[in-house]
């Protein structure tokens, strides 16, 4: 059963790294000014800006014509031969503050092996999937020739005994890059590694049934769990079972659409750390307010901000379940009244630095930290949680747009 493989990644050459790697399409979606300055410092440099659709731009009035240029702007780097293809693995060396870094592997997933619904395959989501999120996502994907990967996918491995060893003999390996990403990405450096099949194997082998009993109590007969980016696979995944209704069994078999492109880490990694994704509600009264706090009970306290102030409210002693009341308020209240909007920011200064750009009423809920040692037995036990429950670092420490694989 191939879950992983050994993919050919794209890389540019002979281009400004620095210009060519942006941030994933779905951060800073409340920032326009970051944007701005984007678009400024890239200028009419090759870049994964203008092959991507950041989300910011989604609720706007072009949004056809700028996935017209999406897939207009691929074919122009390709025929442009813009990269160089490595057929390896890539680790991945990425600063991410405090001295940290976060490290990964570049790899091919299986999408016949990933659901995201709550059923036993390798590849679990770890996020509600909304499906409404999706369609413009697809529509891209759908004539795309290439994919760019932000999303980041967990091995359970706290004896960090395969990403690990691997960086330690890094000088050993070929440096495909090393430069400092834009707008305050920080330094990211890559290498090929030699021996990628013995790495593929060695992920495998954490299937193992007696290995999974140790962890779970039980042979779960899960491999990864998605970090960040559970709509990316998503649309992937969708993607893969549209073209497969197209495609005889043969033809399924290797198929460049059938995998995707992702960054595997380690979630005892140094650089893993689980950031709280916090709430703006716009246009709320004393109502919306009083509802949330009438909707959140128990021994633990939320901060919320509303019209300048800051209160504690009472809450659920545990993140999950706190993050799950606060969801399931804000999305039925959704449904009920429609002039309410909500954004997901990722950091608190962002959230006071949105909230005072707002000229109306809001209100900032100040989420928890979900501890990242209890995310698969969640998993495992209840299932997905809500969405924007969790984010891998801080906004300016995502995933950046860079490597690229062939999915045609």
């Amino acid at each position: 059963m191939e879950i992983i493989k050994k993919p050919k990644i794209l890389i540019p050459k002979n281009i400004s790294f620095e210009k060519w790697a942006t941030i994933a399409c779905d951060q800073f979606c409340a920032r326009a000014k970051y944007w701005e300055e984007l678009e400024e410092t890239i200028k009419d440099n090759p870049s994964t800006y203008k092959i991507t659709l950041p989300e910011i731009f989604l609720s706007g009035k072009n949004v056809d014509e700028k996935i017209e240029s999406v897939w207009k702007e691929m074919d122009k780097y390709l025929n442009e031969d813009l990269f160089e293809e490595i057929y390896n693995l890539i680790l991945v060396e990425r600063e991410v503050g405090d001295g940290k870094k976060r490290l990964g592997l570049m790899v091919a997933i299986n999408l016949d092996m990933y659901n995201w619904e709550r059923v036993r395959v390798p590849i679990r989501a770890t996020e509600d999937t909304l499906l409404e999120r999706l369609p413009a996502r697809i529509k891209i994907r759908s004539k795309a020739k290439v994919e760019l990967p932000h999303a980041i996918v967990l091995i359970d491995n706290p004896e960090k005994n395969i990403i690990e060893p691997l960086y330690a003999k890094k000088d050993e390996l070929k440096c495909l890059y090393d430069f400092n990403l834009n707008m305050g990405g920080g330094n990211i450096k890559g290498y090929e590694v030699d021996n990628s099949d013995e790495i593929i194997d060695k992920i495998h082998a954490l299937l193992n049934p007696k290995i999974q009993k140790a962890k779970y109590n039980q042979d779960a007969g899960i491999l990864l769990a998605v970090g960040d980016g559970n709509h990316s696979i998503a649309t992937a995944k969708l993607h893969w079972e549209n073209l497969k209704k197209t495609l005889s069994k043969k033809e399924q078999e290797n198929h460049p659409a059938k995998y995707m492109l992702v960054e595997l880490v380690n979630l005892y990694g140094e650089g893993m750390d689980f950031k709280p994704i916090h709430r703006i509600i716009y246009n709320p009264d004393e109502e919306y307010v009083q509802g949330l706090k009438d909707a959140l009970k128990g021994k633990g306290k939320l901060k919320i901000i509303y019209k300048g102030k800051e209160e504690y409210i009472d809450a659920p002693e545990k993140a999950s379940l706190t993050i799950q009341a606060v969801q399931q308020y804000i999305d039925a209240q959704i449904k009920l009244r429609p002039e309410i909007e909500v954004e997901y920011v990722h950091n608190a200064e962002h959230l006071k630095e949105a909230m005072d750009e707002f000229d109306g009423v809001s209100l900032g809920i100040v989420m928890p930290e979900f501890p990242r040692d209890e995310l698969i037995k969640f998993v495992l036990e209840e299932g997905n949680l809500p969405k924007k429950a969790f984010s891998i670092g801080e906004p300016e420490h995502k995933r950046y747009y860079l490597e690229l694989r062939k999915i045609v």
